[in-house]
């Protein structure tokens, strides 16, 4: 069997330091900001010449907190609701038999300090310190298909909730990471399975522990602690 190695070539930071309340996908939350901080070898404003000139990029980047050496066949998309199988290369679920993910997001800025260079996104679906294997500019005449089918996730049409919250409370964030907390909240990062109107679940964001409940449509935030 063939073997390859790789390298990251940058990290993902962000505001979310764990998987819990990772956005399920791409764009999701846009409000959410990230920057690509690339590795000594590939901070080199070389590496990037020209990408400026593109609105969206692809990140190829590796599932560093769900790896797992076994892998099934099949998968329960938890937008299913966790309980139909399909095949795992009929679907985005993050344990493959190798652990690699894609994501489209839009460039807002190349940061360029001392001969080293950066760049900020805008949606990425990454948890802090998650490896970039590679990047890759999106082209649009190659790769927007808008009237394409998308299989079983036609089907499972997902309506975003509704967040309630104390106003003073989340005065606390900027304005940017409010927004983005918003998103977050509003596309439900619980499991599919778990429906206990009652429960408190929690994630970390910019600094906060993040507590909330969900009855219905509707995202209560119950409190939100300082780590």
């Amino acid at each position: 069997m063939d073997t390859f190695e790789f390298r990251p070539v940058a990290y993902i930071r962000n505001d979310l330091p764990t998987k819990f309340g990772v956005p399920r996908q791409s764009n999701v939350a846009p409000s959410l900001i990230s920057t690509v901080e690339f590795t000594k070898e590939f901070a080199d404003e070389a590496c990037i010449k020209g990408i400026e000139g593109f609105d969206w990029i692809w990140l190829i980047w590796v599932f560093s907190e769900f790896y797992q050496k076994e892998w099934t066949p099949t998968v329960r998309p938890p937008r299913t609701g966790g309980n139909a199988r399909y095949g795992v290369f009929a679907t985005r679920a993050p344990h493959r038999p190798n652990p690699i993910g894609m994501s489209c997001v839009r460039l807002l800025e190349v940061r360029k300090e001392k001969g080293k260079v950066s760049l900020v996104v805008q949606g990425a679906d990454m948890m802090n310190g998650t490896p970039i294997l590679d990047i890759k500019p999106y082209i649009k005449y190659a790769e927007s298909h808008p009237d394409a089918k998308s299989g079983f996730v036609d089907e499972h049409h997902f309506e975003s909730l509704k967040v309630v919250y104390d106003e003073a409370a989340l005065k606390v964030l900027s304005a940017e990471q409010k927004s983005a907390l918003l998103e977050i909240l509003k596309s439900d990062p619980r499991p599919q399975y778990q429906d206990d109107p009652e429960r408190i679940y929690g994630f970390y964001y910019a600094g906060f522990d993040v507590k909330f409940r969900v009855s219905e449509d509707t995202v209560f935030i119950t409190e939100l602690l300082k780590q």
